[in-house]
């Protein structure tokens, strides 16, 4: 095992994406992952391109270096196996709602009862003190409720989501900070806890950081919302036979931009003099940039921006994406064999570490129930034990 939390267990309760993408994270940190299943299997396995059933490329791309245990939790047999499991996990990740663990009997209090020690991790929509506890959550619900779609509307005049799961992504990723900390205090402290991670206001917290804006004062200074950011011609520019993505911010490099452009004179228009000028003027500033890029192709104008200092890249479409020459100069896009898919690509780490290097290819993502025998036999069950609970349908080997 390699990387910083290698002797970690994880009991990963989670499925479609949220949790599958903080557990992966985990995983590939260097967390011994248990990903525990219904006979059914995570959603995400049917999502997607697939050689073979129940191994598609959404969940190929989400559950890497875990081991795959399928149990039936309505089962008094399997939800004892899983609190066998419990016992000898650090962690104990799952996307549920609360009510419905606490319909499983797997509610914290019955969790730490067998380990008292566990960091007990719940990913859901909404937090448990407010009215809207119960009520179910998925990315779309929670982009729209946060102002995301809305947003959306201020610049392109109607509203919509953005095209990946925004949410389970950035909520995931704030579910492995949460977990790492209150590991690190356990390891201060040998102290236990109960962790409650909710979409909405983790959500709301990063729209709001951005576009509380005026409404940060007391009585309000102007409006909510960031007047760059939601501007309507904020987007990637149409070159002659492109697009190119550019953000001019200093003075300094505003005015090279005039001068190259043959607009010396809007160097002291009062709308462009300073930053923040421009940021009331936005609108008509990028109206302008707009209208100049669209002269002179992306290389050149990548040559005069290189030239000029201002930050500026051609626009990538998803194909072009896959053959950038830093992303394969770095390594980070890979063809692994995956011994039952065959040739897949997969992303690596994104960080670098100097030590405990995290090991992102370590395990392939595991077919339903692979690892089951072998994860029960680690928690001390006998092959008769064993044997029992897959005969009774408490538990299923793939």
């Amino acid at each position: 095992m390699a990387g910083p939390l290698a002797g970690v267990r994880v009991l990963d309760m989670s499925a479609v994406l949220m949790g599958p993408l903080a557990t992966q994270v985990l995983a590939d940190l260097g967390a011994d992952v248990v990903k525990v299943e219904s006979k059914d299997g995570d959603i995400t396995r049917s999502i997607g391109p697939g050689r073979h059933p129940d191994m598609c490329s959404l969940y190929l791309a989400l559950n890497r270096n875990k081991r795959s245990i399928v149990l039936d939790l309505k089962k008094p047999a399997g939800r004892q196996a899983l609190l066998k499991l419990a016992e000898g996990a650090d962690v104990f990740m799952y996307n549920l709602r609360p009510q419905a663990m606490a319909r499983l009997g797997l509610s914290y209090e019955e969790v730490r009862v067998v380990n008292p020690r566990i960091i007990y991790c719940g990913a859901y929509g909404f937090g448990q003190l407010g009215p809207y506890a119960a009520k179910p959550a998925y990315d779309d619900l929670i982009q729209g409720m946060s102002g995301i779609s809305y947003l959306i509307s201020r610049m392109t005049g109607k509203p919509g989501y953005a095209p990946f799961a925004l949410a389970d992504h950035l909520v995931g990723t704030y579910a492995v900070h949460c977990v790492t900390a209150a590991l690190y205090h356990r390891e201060r402290s040998g102290e236990g806890q109960s962790v409650e991670v909710p979409m909405f206001e983790t959500m709301v917290h990063t729209i709001l950081t951005h576009h509380l804006y005026g409404r940060t004062f007391e009585p309000p200074l102007g409006e909510a919302g960031y007047v760059r950011q939601i501007a309507p011609n904020r987007r990637p520019y149409a070159t002659k036979d492109g697009y190119l993505c550019i953000l001019i911010v200093t003075d300094t490099q505003w005015r090279r931009f005039f001068d190259e452009v043959g607009r010396s004179e809007l160097k002291t228009d009062p709308r462009f003099k300073d930053l923040a000028s421009r940021t009331r003027h936005t609108g008509e500033l990028y109206q302008f940039l707009e209208e100049t890029l669209a002269t002179r192709t992306t290389e050149d104008w990548l040559q005069i921006f290189e030239e000029l200092d201002i930050p500026a890249m051609a626009m990538h479409t998803l194909d072009s994406l896959l053959a950038d020459p830093h992303l394969n100069a770095v390594g980070f896009l890979r063809k692994v064999e995956h011994p039952t898919e065959g040739a897949v690509t997969s992303m690596a780490v994104p960080s670098r570490w100097s030590a405990s290097v995290p090991e992102d290819h370590r395990l392939p993502a595991p077919r339903l129930g692979e690892h089951t025998v072998a994860i029960l036999r680690d928690a001390g069950y006998t092959e008769a034990d064993i044997s029992a609970l897959i005969a009774a349908g408490a538990a299923v080997s793939g």
